[in-house]
């Protein structure tokens, strides 16, 4: 069994690691056939992925944080290949949701050594996301931090308490499958296809990555008493019966917005928008676990 390790350079918070030499160390002490390939720009791993799918490599290991993970998991899709975490990114939502070691050379026995299973995947207007998608505050929140110049739990925490002063809900219309539409507003309108943003912070705590549904978690407005039982129930697991948020299930979600609202995938910010298509596409991806 061939692997492919696609390494993002730029991960993380500790950036004076060797982190190829770490790979090449580790993995050759398990035995592995590999390759190392460093990305270059933002999208290269999407590129590097397809590459080594069709060069035959059985799983395909994204080095990285989240937005490594979704670069490499994109270019998998449709191919051969499995997706392997070799976690080092600030969040790491989809490693801890499949219980990926957060310990480098751990992960790396893990993907030489693996297990393999099936998971679902979601699109948000057309974008692919495998652990959580949303609208609203956590949106404007993933913008601001990828400008803020240093990365890290401390950096996010830091941006989101500033920016809660001023963030106002947006009127939306919110449509699940067939149902009526219902008007609400939204400050955070969350898809989860796994439990967590990352750092155990579990958005959709009961979220099953093969079931077939994503979970809808909505917050309409964030007084301060909510915002101190939404930041309970996010560390502890509780959200669902914290009172601070809705919870629904579903595969095929509608949300138009009164005005524009942005979207992110995966922690990554995208794009602000009006209309938004949300369809969850199941066991469309192998994992190396």
């Amino acid at each position: 069994m061939r692997l492919c390790f696609i390494l993002n350079p730029t991960s993380g918070t500790n950036r004076s690691q060797n982190v190829a030499a770490l790979l090449t160390e580790h993995a050759t002490a398990a035995g592995a056939e590999f390759d190392i390939m460093p990305t270059q720009y933002a999208g290269h791993a999407v590129l590097l992925a397809r590459e080594a799918a069709a060069a035959g490599c059985r799983v395909v290991v994204a080095v990285g944080g989240d937005g490594t993970v979704n670069e490499v998991a994109r270019g998998l899709l449709g191919t051969g290949a499995a997706l392997g975490i070799v976690p080092r990114g600030s969040g790491n939502g989809l490693a801890r949701h499949l219980h990926v070691p957060l310990d480098l050379p751990a992960a790396v026995r893990r993907v030489c050594n693996p297990t393999f299973q099936r998971i679902d995947a979601g699109q948000i207007n057309g974008h692919w996301f495998f652990c959580t998608a949303g609208l609203g505050f956590d949106a404007h929140v993933s913008r601001l931090f990828a400008q803020a110049g240093t990365r890290g739990l401390a950096t996010y925490v830091k941006v989101a308490l500033c920016e809660y002063r001023h963030y106002r809900p947006t009127a939306v219309q919110l449509t699940l499958e067939n149902e009526a539409v219902r008007d609400t507003h939204c400050y955070v309108l969350a898809f989860a296809n796994a439990s967590q943003y990352g750092n155990n912070a579990y958005i959709a705590p009961r979220a099953n990555i093969q079931d077939g549904l994503l979970d809808l978690c909505l917050i309409d407005a964030l007084p301060l008493w909510r915002a101190v039982r939404v930041g309970v129930g996010l560390a502890l697991g509780t959200l669902p019966s914290s009172g601070g948020a809705q919870f629904h299930r579903s595969r095929h979600i509608r949300v138009q917005a009164a005005t524009p609202l942005g979207f992110h995938v995966d922690g990554d910010y995208v794009a602000d928008a009006t209309d938004f298509e949300v369809l969850l596409e199941p066991l469309v991806l192998e994992v190396a676990v």
